[in-house]
């Protein structure tokens, strides 16, 4: 039976506790098993099929051509243009793009003011705005969200003759039902 030492027993020879590894937390997502010490869930964006995707941080502006092979987020400034066929352009909520975008998937979540040229889609979310000229073959706009200009949708591979067009002329508010 184990006793504690109390004064006046003799001593227990001291042996050192052993050393135990302390747990660790692992840094990779056990969705997608990329290496994430912090994952940005504001970032609705999968990559394109390279898996690669640039960031324009809050405090950055560029003017002038933006082009390029890989997915791009925004959260700055841009005025110009933007080329990036093949991939995805994300206008985060700090974004602010006064360019002419062409891309195969294009989100808005913040602010653009220019024409925007998908292959693919559009997609406004609730708290985006965008004033310009849209051409894709699927557009999404959200409540809430904020739209002016005409939206042309066109199939893949369909030139102006497969072309269905619809124009706003007053700016168009989506606001929810609920």
């Amino acid at each position: 039976m184990w006793k504690p030492n109390t004064p006046g027993s003799p001593a227990t020879p001291n042996t050192p506790e052993p050393v135990r590894p302390t747990p660790t937390t692992p840094t990779s997502s056990p969705v997608s098993g990329f290496e994430t010490p912090t994952t940005r869930s504001a970032t609705p964006q999968a990559a394109a099929a390279t898996g690669e995707q640039a960031t324009i941080g809050k405090s950055l502006m560029i003017k002038g051509e933006v082009t390029g092979s890989e997915s791009l987020y925004i959260d700055g400034r841009i005025e110009g243009t933007i080329n990036l066929p093949g991939n995805r352009v994300t206008v985060g909520r700090n974004g602010q793009v006064a360019a002419n975008i062409s891309a195969r998937e294009i989100v808005v979540l913040g602010k653009v003011r220019g024409n925007c040229q998908a292959s693919d889609r559009i997609d406004i979310r609730s708290e985006g705005s965008l004033t310009g000229d849209v051409i894709a073959a699927r557009i999404s706009i959200e409540d809430g969200a904020f739209f002016k200009g005409g939206i042309d949708i066109r199939k893949p591979g369909a030139g102006e003759a497969g072309a269905a067009k619809a124009t706003a002329t007053e700016p168009v508010a989506v606001e929810s039902a609920s």
